[in-house]
């Protein structure tokens, strides 16, 4: 039986390694449709709901879903040192990013918040560098201050010359999930993304249920059918759903690659928002997108020094 040339054998596995990379580019995107949805949602169900309610009750629905699925399946409980790390993902993307969302979401319109969440990219690529120990090159780190420069800019400018307590929200919410997508993205490679973000989610539910219960019993559950639907997508699709694709694009391509998609969220955003809720689109805000998602961009084609354990990061 012929044997395959050595240049036979590396161009096929180059191309297996390509295809695996584009299925991998292709959950992303999906992922990243669904969650540009997010901010809309929130702010249509936040008009009527609390925004505790909103932020926290939205992942104890999705942990129901989360338990059915883990009990259906017959899965097996999560190692110790997994646990660690699914902690981390809950605090970020099942309570952090839902809460804080939430909360600026009754300040700020949903198109002011798509381009506070602009760095959402590069932070979750320095989220991945620092849980692997890489060293980011110089002109990463001046891409990603002149980023934020832009952001604090934008925030400054659009809150009358001050930050606004919604600004800081949304820079927390930024943060949450890009150390609960880096954590999440790494865990992915051992446990699969779907059970990645259901034991994230069942793990945290015992501790949100008290809170969304005493909150609901408070303020009341009346919303309009327009709000219930904003409430029913984030969480449904933006924080189950959503996270299945998402987590199996970045273990599929990896994270510094997948996560780039992130970079077509603000205007996906910005245009949901003007198409849903009819908010107004400013040339400014337009401008300051832009220029985020060009920052972002120079610092992901910027040198990182990989760690010779995770090569993802």
């Amino acid at each position: 039986m012929p044997m395959k040339s050595p240049r036979r054998a590396l161009s096929h596995g180059h191309l297996a390694s390509a295809s695996v990379e584009t299925k991998g580019m292709a959950y992303g995107f999906v992922g990243v449709l669904i969650f540009s949805l997010t901010l809309p949602a929130t702010r249509a169900a936040v008009a009527f709901l609390d925004p505790v309610f909103v932020g926290l009750g939205r992942s104890v629905a999705a942990a129901l879903l989360a338990a059915v699925i883990l009990l259906l399946t017959r899965q097996r409980f999560p190692s110790r040192t997994q646990i660690k790390s699914l902690i981390v993902v809950a605090a970020g993307v099942v309570v952090g990013f839902p809460l804080l969302s939430a909360w600026a979401m009754t300040r700020v319109p949903a198109s002011h918040g798509a381009i506070m969440l602009g760095i959402l990219p590069l932070a979750t690529a320095l989220a991945g560098a620092l849980r692997a120990g890489d060293r980011p090159s110089v002109g990463f780190w001046m891409a990603g201050v002149v980023g934020s420069a832009l952001v604090v800019a934008f925030a400054l400018g659009s809150g009358a010359g001050r930050l606004q307590l919604a600004d800081l929200a949304l820079l927390g919410a930024v943060f949450a999930a890009a150390f609960g997508y880096a954590e999440g993205a790494r865990l992915a490679r051992s446990l699969d993304g779907w059970r990645v973000i259901c034991w994230a989610l069942v793990l945290a539910a015992p501790f949100l249920a008290i809170p969304v219960v005493m909150v609901a019993l408070a303020h009341g559950l009346s919303a309009s059918p327009a709000a219930w639907l904003g409430f029913g997508y984030v969480s449904l699709m933006s924080q189950f759903l959503g996270f299945f694709v998402w987590y199996k694009g970045l273990a599929l391509g990896g994270v510094a690659r997948v996560s780039q998609l992130q970079l077509l969220q603000p205007f996906l955003t910005v245009l949901a928002a003007a198409l849903l809720l009819g908010e107004k689109i400013t040339a400014t805000m337009l401008i300051f997108a832009l220029a985020v998602v060009a920052t972002v961009a120079i610092g992901k084609r910027m040198a990182i020094r990989r760690s010779t354990v995770e090569q993802q990061y």
